[in-house]
């Protein structure tokens, strides 16, 4: 309620208040208090809020008024500071919408900085998350292989290992490639660097190339590199050499040779001589890893051992100044390799073991010499045709081929030949291999040693030597002979 304004009259009140309508500049703010805001009216910061609503008292417009009131008499300090009092309740209650927006821009700028926050704090935790799967990366390839080339790999998780299989056949126990690098006295990395199966690499561990064979053509040979050639010879001697091969094979196995592999032969009516085609090719990976699998070594351990063992043809090609050595087919055998014949003859035993039971079953005899199959019988009216025919089916069924251009039928009229020893009536040499050396040797008597080398053998002295000692081994008497001749030659510079 507004207070009755005194008159300017002394001693006399006006009937009635005046109205603000009634009420002047000058009659609100005395002289002192509008000189003392007139900074304040000039500097245009006075703010005109809300009429709803009781202007705070820190609010410079505010501060004139409530001087001037008081000044005039029109209100006491302590009913304004009642009615700021109320309308700082009133703000309290019911915000105006600046404070909402204040607020609501508050909210809006707090959620983003909670944002940014974990945004940050995300960023964070995937640099963190990537360093430890670098450091857990450098530990594992450091000390496991779980990837060493595409085709190749879905075997290694498996590190089961049937100890009692292996401890039976006395071989080393191993089931991780871990394991494998121990015993190989290498590291994981120089392991999986040997190991690794690239279809095209710009590096291998072969060196490639070619022989002519008796028959015609060439045949490839890959000698491995030093650090793979003693991994291979590790794998030959403790594990491979403690497997033995099948009675009916005789080619790469210790205490026998084509000579005992020739001596069931002798004497017979008919000689059947087969060939496997391709055979240390036809010997590929699969079929390595599962022998390893088969002697109870882990499905990891198998892996390693049959990419140690096996490798793809290649082809050397360049492209942008780069050389690549392109793979040609499927990781084999390759020939070259010191493991390649164990392995090969313990593929095969399986095979021996079928074709000795068929040849026994029917009345044959039979033999293998590395991928020569050799069958001979005493009775000549039996049909070597039907049983070609039925072996061929076998050799399919066990994964081999047979080449029909080099099968033999001999007879006892014929000079039957097992892998280069004649059997017609005893084990003997060639006839035509005994007149060369006889030849050469003559010859050497008068011209000299060198001049019989006409085709260019390296250390033809070392060959003709050879030469000798295979005749000797097939008749003792005949080599004499020639080694006396061979060691009366003259001395050559």
């Amino acid at each position: 309620m507004p207070v009755p304004v005194k008159s300017r009259v002394a001693g006399k009140r006006q009937a009635h208040p005046p109205t603000r309508t009634q009420l002047e500049a000058g009659d609100m703010v005395s002289p002192s208090v509008e000189q003392e805001h007139s900074s304040h009216l000039q500097s245009g910061q006075l703010s005109f809020g809300r009429r709803d609503r009781i202007p705070p008292a820190n609010d410079p417009r505010t501060k004139v008024v409530d001087e001037a009131m008081i000044a005039r008499g029109l209100m006491t300090p302590e009913r304004l500071a009642e009615i700021h009092q109320v309308g700082g309740e009133m703000d309290r209650i019911d915000p105006p919408r600046e404070h909402f927006a204040q607020r609501a821009e508050a909210a809006v700028e707090l959620d983003r900085e909670q944002r940014r926050e974990r945004t940050r704090q995300r960023k964070a935790d995937a640099l963190r998350r990537r360093e430890e799967r670098k450091q857990e990366i450098a530990h594992q390839q450091a000390s496991d292989i779980i990837f060493l080339g595409r085709g190749v790999s879905r075997s290694l998780g498996n590190r089961t290992s049937n100890v009692d299989e292996l401890t039976r056949r006395g071989l080393p126990q191993m089931a991780t490639p871990a394991d494998v690098a121990k015993m190989l006295n290498i590291s994981i990395s120089r392991l999986r660097w040997l190991a690794f199966h690239s279809v095209c690499a710009t590096r291998v561990h072969y060196v490639s190339f070619e022989v002519a064979k008796r028959s015609g053509g060439a045949r490839r040979l890959a000698a491995p590199h030093k650090v793979m050639a003693r991994c291979q010879k590790w794998i030959n001697e403790k594990i491979l050499s403690k497997l033995g091969a099948h009675s009916a094979a005789h080619g790469f196995v210790k205490r026998r040779s084509i000579v005992t592999n020739a001596i069931p032969h002798v004497d017979r009516e008919i000689v059947v001589n087969l060939d496997l085609e391709e055979f240390f090719p036809s010997i590929t990976f699969p079929r390595v890893q599962g022998l390893f699998q088969r002697f109870g070594y882990s499905p990891s351990v198998a892996t390693v051992l049959a990419l140690l063992c096996t490798e793809c043809p290649r082809k050397r090609v360049e492209f942008n100044g780069s050389k690549y050595y392109v793979a040609l087919g499927e990781r084999s055998l390759p020939q070259g390799a010191c493991t390649s014949p164990a392995i090969s003859n313990l593929i095969a035993y399986r095979l021996d073991c079928r074709l000795t039971g068929l040849a026994g079953k029917i009345g044959w005899t039979y033999t293998r010499y590395a991928d020569d199959l050799t069958f001979s019988i005493s009775d000549g009216e039996k049909s070597p045709t039907k049983l070609i025919s039925v072996v061929g089916k076998i050799v399919e069924a066990e994964g081999f081929q047979l080449n029909h251009k080099k099968s033999r039928i001999l007879r006892r009229s014929t000079c039957q030949s097992v892998t280069g020893v004649i059997v017609n009536s005893h084990p003997a040499p060639r006839r035509d291999l005994v007149r060369q050396l006889r030849a050469i040797l003559h010859r050497a008597s008068h011209e000299g040693l060198a001049a019989q080398n006409r085709e260019n053998r390296p250390n033809y002295p070392s060959w003709l030597r050879g030469q000798i000692a295979y005749v000797s081994m097939l008749n003792p008497s005949q080599g004499a002979k020639l080694l006396q001749a061979f060691l009366a030659l003259p001395a050559e510079d």
